[in-house]
């Protein structure tokens, strides 16, 4: 993604921006005063610095809704895109910039060189190969991989103290990668994880019962893929768990099929991209909400992907994904799930899968 310095998209926009200058300048020496020194009397030097600024590499339309759900929630005001695609970059901020009014005035800037993201408290990175109809995630990985390679090591480079959110599948090997060529803290190198996961899952619940998803109280740990696990012995309502009103909820004794709900989630990513060959809107919202537990320092509890060696009898050095407390720092705490005997063999078993893939990963 670096490109020679004098055909550089990040020349391009340095170029057109200092071409503005000089004519603006030229206009300047030919009156009293600029309109703008006319017009404003400056106190004290703005503040550059917002705080919470937000690097999205990748503008595909993964990145695209992640950063549209940022924008317009006003999660943050401050959005650098990087990307190695010069025109679609272009276009993306152009498109966005011209929607700025309607979004709060955030700053929005885009740029094919990595030094566009220094000082990010949050970096999110949504770039890689896409998954195609048919294909499973891990089949992803190590092509992923090597395009982390390049991505992890420039952002670290310029904001040293970021906290990288990993959303490029397979999620929970890419986020363990990440974690090793960046040389953060455990703490501040998070997958996406099944936070997406856990929302379909609420939403299934809520099309059964009639009940507001946000109502609905149920979650899915381990991978964000197929060996993922629905903690069936904590789904509740108000308090009240569904397992104690059907003993063999999420059994295949089960009289009501609720195991069906768990088996719509895994087939999700599939059935959507067969239909329309991607997703998008989702895994942007899901993100988004994870950026504001960061951003916002707000402690909300997300199902996410985090370090699980020493969890659940997990002896692997592995990502997988648990409930979490997010804030500024990252990972304050894991929550630690009573599970029960089948949740946790199934927990360590998806443990184990992605250990032996990591083995065989060229990092």
């Amino acid at each position: 993604m670096n490109a020679n310095p004098n055909t550089s998209f990040a020349f391009k926009i340095t170029q057109q921006i200092e071409s503005r200058k000089s004519q603006k300048e030229k206009t300047e020496m030919t009156s009293a005063s600029g309109i703008k020194n006319a017009l404003l009397s400056e106190v004290a030097p703005a503040v550059k610095d917002s705080e919470n600024k937000v690097t999205i590499v990748g503008v595909g339309q993964v990145g695209m809704a992640c950063t549209f759900s940022v924008l317009a929630q006003g999660i943050s005001h401050d959005v650098v895109l990087i990307d190695c695609m010069e025109d679609k970059l272009l276009g993306e901020m152009l498109d966005l910039q011209h929607g700025s009014l309607f979004l709060k005035n955030p700053k929005i800037y885009a740029s094919t060189d990595y030094a566009a993201s220094a000082g990010s408290r949050l970096c999110i990175v949504t770039a890689g190969v896409r998954q195609r109809e048919g294909e499973t995630r891990l089949d992803l990985v190590q092509r992923n991989t090597d395009v982390l390679k390049n991505i992890i090591p420039n952002l670290v480079k310029y904001s040293p103290n970021t906290i990288l959110l990993i959303v490029s599948n397979p999620v929970d090997i890419l986020t363990y990668v990440a974690w090793k060529l960046s040389g953060l803290p455990k703490n501040r190198v998070i997958g996406s994880g099944t936070n997406l996961d856990s929302s379909r899952f609420r939403f299934l619940m809520s099309q059964k019962l009639g009940v507001a998803p946000s109502s609905c109280h149920g979650w899915v740990i381990g991978e964000h893929g197929d060996s993922s696990v629905a903690v069936w012995s904590g789904l509740n309502i108000a308090g009240v768990r569904l397992r104690e009103l059907n003993p063999v909820i999420g059994t295949p004794n089960d009289p009501e099929n609720w195991e069906d709900l768990h088996k719509v989630v895994i087939h999700s990513a599939y059935e959507i991209i067969k239909l329309k060959g991607y997703t998008n809107w989702a895994i942007g919202l899901s993100v988004a909400s994870l950026a504001h537990s960061i951003l916002k320092n707000s402690f909300n509890v997300h199902a996410i992907s985090v370090h699980v060696k020493g969890y659940h009898g997990i002896e692997e050095d592995v990502f997988l994904s648990l409930p979490a407390v997010l804030g500024k720092n990252g990972v304050s705490y894991v929550v630690m799930q009573p599970l029960n005997d089948s949740e946790r063999a199934r927990l360590q078993k998806s443990a184990s899968l992605m250990h032996e893939v990591q083995l065989n990963l060229k990092l």
